[in-house]
């Protein structure tokens, strides 16, 4: 007998059906390793604003970044605590650095193994065995590779993702790259204000973050007045989601103009062009007889002061105020918010007697000008031990001027909140593993 061709059709739909049933069930059941990673933020970040279901209470979730930064490379161990609806808790951080940074194997990238596996066997010995498969190994490189030649950074990024995908630790094709600036500023703020507790929807009010790092600079505020949204740049201000609460922030990184790169530009060299000019940089900043080597981005200069004459501290000011013209942004409301300052901001505070180097404190933005007056005064008649101490400090206090800070600005220096690393790990950690459950 033969069967209708409507028939036909049917029996055909059927089995095609059954099949990509069969299919779909199979594959459900042998879903890459991700699907394994416990939901850390699903309770707080889920879709509809609901926290789903499967967060088991008191679980513990690790994560591993390593922060490739131009002058060393630092890993942070994080161990958080998550309890059903409720946001993570930070319970631990295991954290150590090394030196130097990766792009001074930007010649011979193979050598940057050694370093990384240092770190890695740290994070072996601070994270259970059996959580190590689902534990994120991440390494976020900053500015030093930022400003290597692309394939002298993709060099060095090939061998940690080897290294990587060697360990037990869950890596994936992302989990090694160049973190944008921005994002640097961003998950900064992440991290001082979900350690200040401005995160949890509470009515902490949030800070805003300054970070002077070796190659870059980066501020990070969210801004309260609708001016300020209005007319910055378009690509200063940019959202996200966190915590169910949308953040609007007003944030940007200054390439070039962390203080290694900004003493480079200001004693006359050029960043990336060592060999077109002369490795002899003489300045103004320096005192009058000085004569010594400096060492930056694998390039070694002879740094000398010039013949005594007009006040150390008048020359210098001219050159650093001549070097930084309409290369930065003022924002007109971060003078009327609290800010944090970090990295060479806390450290040239400590070097000038300031604030104490375990404890922190405050600082004004006169007494960076102070202090550097005080500082290339004295150069003019005796050697200094630290000779860039005047340049320094001069370029830190005209920065923070043309960013739009008054001389009598206030803001507050740490190194840790609760004993937690005050870097942007912690919060690009957070958005990585949030990244996870969202695709």
């Amino acid at each position: 007998m033969r069967i209708p061709k409507l028939a036909s059709v049917f029996v055909f739909v059927a089995c095609l059906m059954a099949y990509l049933m069969f299919v779909k069930r199979h594959y459900d059941g042998v879903r890459p390793a991700v699907s394994k990673l416990p939901p850390l933020f699903h309770s707080i970040t889920g879709s509809n604003n609901r926290p789903t279901q499967d967060v088991v209470s008191g679980r513990f979730q690790y994560g591993v970044m390593f922060d490739a930064g131009s002058t060393g490379t630092r890993i942070h161990i994080f161990k958080f605590k998550v309890e059903h609806n409720e946001a993570p808790k930070l319970a631990h951080e295991t954290f150590k650095a090394i030196k130097p940074g990766l792009s001074a194997y930007a010649d011979d990238p193979d050598k940057c193994k050694a370093g990384i596996l240092e770190l890695l066997k740290v994070a072996e010995g601070t994270v259970p065995s059996s959580a190590w498969n689902n534990t994120p190994l991440v390494l976020k490189a900053t500015a030093g590779l930022r400003l290597l030649p692309g394939e002298k950074a993709t060099h060095l990024l090939e061998r940690v993702r080897e290294v990587f995908q060697q360990s037990s630790f869950l890596s994936r094709d992302d989990s090694v790259s160049i973190m944008d600036g921005t994002d640097e500023g961003i998950s900064a703020w992440i991290t001082v204000n979900f350690l200040l507790g401005g995160l949890h929807g509470l009515d902490t009010p949030t800070v805003g973050m300054l970070d002077l790092g070796g190659g870059s600079t980066q501020i990070t505020f969210s801004p309260q007045d609708e001016k300020t949204i209005q007319t910055s740049p378009f690509d200063y201000i940019t959202s996200f989601q966190m915590f169910n609460t949308t953040h609007t922030l007003y944030s940007h990184s200054y390439l070039g103009l962390g203080l290694m790169s900004a003493r480079l530009a200001v004693l006359g060299g050029i960043e990336g062009q060592p060999s077109e000019g002369s490795l002899e940089l003489v300045s103004p900043c320096l005192a009058p007889e000085y004569s010594g080597q400096w060492e930056h981005a694998e390039v070694r200069y002879t740094v000398k002061g010039q013949k005594a004459g007009e006040p150390i501290y008048e020359a210098c000011l001219r050159k650093v105020e001549k070097m930084l013209y309409k290369k930065v942004e003022k924002a007109e409301e971060a003078k009327d918010m609290d800010f944090y300052a970090f990295s060479y901001y806390y450290d040239k505070a400590v070097n000038m007697g300031a604030i104490d180097e375990k404890a922190g404190g405050t600082i004004r933005v006169s007494d960076y000008i102070e202090a550097a007056k005080r500082v290339c005064n004295k150069m003019e008649t005796s050697q200094a031990e630290k000779p860039f101490q005047c340049l320094d400090l001069t370029y830190i206090s005209v920065l923070l001027q043309e960013l739009g800070f008054p001389k009598d600005k206030v803001f507050k220096l740490a190194r840790t909140i609760d004993n937690v690393e005050t870097s942007w790990a912690l919060g690009a950690t957070f958005h990585y593993i949030d990244s996870l459950h969202r695709k």
